[in-house]
């Protein structure tokens, strides 16, 4: 039987629109992971139709390029976080507090000062929402539990473990949401097993996989450097953490390999060995785009350790802080490059 061509996806967030979000303010402070509200441009009676409307025009540029796998590029979130970690019984609704996080900057977070319980789901309606308005292949991004407590102070749970414990029951809870209102794919984002692994080896790995338990559907697994616009070198070998990211039970994961110059690329495929390997072949740290060539070049690379059924081509991170024209034309360059090399394997 001959291997399935190599697809293309979106790791997450995109570009969202000018007339949308305040470009300005995302670009020189970190969205709150608390909900603010405060860099939306559109007024708070017109912002649920302008998101639709945002949700189509991403769904749009997505479909033009010929990508398989789309995404509603979390168009709807100030932060990839908030509306998750905010919305469970047991967070405090009168205070917040701050924490500095992996960027090295203070940033308001939620206080947690019960049990937490997700009594209804945060993100099925904008999975539904997708679903109508696209036939390509369906994922939704939520945040794992893991960055969900190291984003989040608690005067309720004991230790930071408890609370991660805490919110495993609240993503569990929602990606059984999410499945059962026709998500084809679920992806846990968890960027503080990359930057924290001292406790994600301590508990992470364990948090992750019970927000897994018993749920039924296609799971993946975002592990980053963190945004380009926010971590610019990322020249180190900082994966070290992926021994522990190939304990957890998902089917895919995502690998930032096109920014980090000097990632050893064969030993973090090699060590992701059961894995469906989303592997980033955009440089999100430039805003001009790849060539198709320079995606082919990059693809060639990876198929030298992975076989074409077990990769994905993909950007680097999320799409979130680049001009909407420079994430266009590197999506084009995305899908351009991935034909270059499945016809050169004779898969199309």
């Amino acid at each position: 039987m001959p291997a399935s061509r190599i697809r293309t996806a979106l790791v997450g967030s995109y570009a969202q629109p000018e007339w949308l979000i305040d470009r300005h303010a995302l670009k020189t402070r970190l969205p709150a992971r608390i909900i603010s509200g405060e860099m939306w441009r559109i007024p708070p009676e017109l912002l649920h139709e302008a998101m639709d409307d945002a949700v189509l025009s991403i769904l749009e540029d997505q479909e033009l390029a010929g990508i398989d796998i789309v995404t509603d590029g979390e168009v709807r979130r100030e932060s990839y976080s908030a509306p998750l970690a905010n919305a469970p019984e047991g967070v405090n609704r009168e205070k917040y507090e701050t924490l500095v996080g992996r960027a090295g900057k203070p940033n308001k977070v939620p206080l947690v000062s019960g049990p937490l319980k997700l009594e209804k789901s945060v993100h099925a309606d904008d999975l539904r929402f997708m679903k109508a308005h696209t036939n390509r292949t369906v994922k939704i991004t939520i945040p794992g539990p893991f960055t969900l407590s190291q984003l989040a102070v608690s005067d309720y749970y004991k230790s930071a473990e408890e609370l991660a414990m805490g919110y495993a029951e609240v993503v569990n809870q929602e990606m059984k949401f999410l499945f059962a209102a026709g998500a084809d794919i679920v992806q846990l984002d968890e960027p503080y097993l990359q930057a924290r692994q001292d406790e994600a080896a301590a508990y992470g790995v364990r948090a992750v996989n019970k927000a897994l338990e018993g749920v039924i559907g296609e799971t993946a697994l975002h592990v980053c450097f963190g945004y380009a616009a926010m971590v610019s070198d990322k020249n180190d070998d900082g994966y070290s953490c992926l021994p522990l990211v190939e304990q957890i039970n998902v089917k895919q994961v995502s690998i930032e390999a096109a920014q980090p110059r000097s990632l050893n690329l064969k030993a973090a495929l090699e060590t992701l060995a059961t894995k469906t390997i989303m592997v980033g072949v955009l440089d999100l740290g430039d805003e001009t785009p790849e060539t198709p060539q320079i995606v082919a070049e990059r693809l060639r690379k990876a198929l030298q350790y992975l076989p074409p059924e077990r990769l994905i081509a993909a950007p680097d991170c999320g799409l979130k802080y680049l001009p909407r024209e420079s994430a266009r034309a590197k999506l084009r360059a995305l899908t351009e490059g991935t034909a270059i090399v499945n016809r050169e394997l004779g898969l199309i």
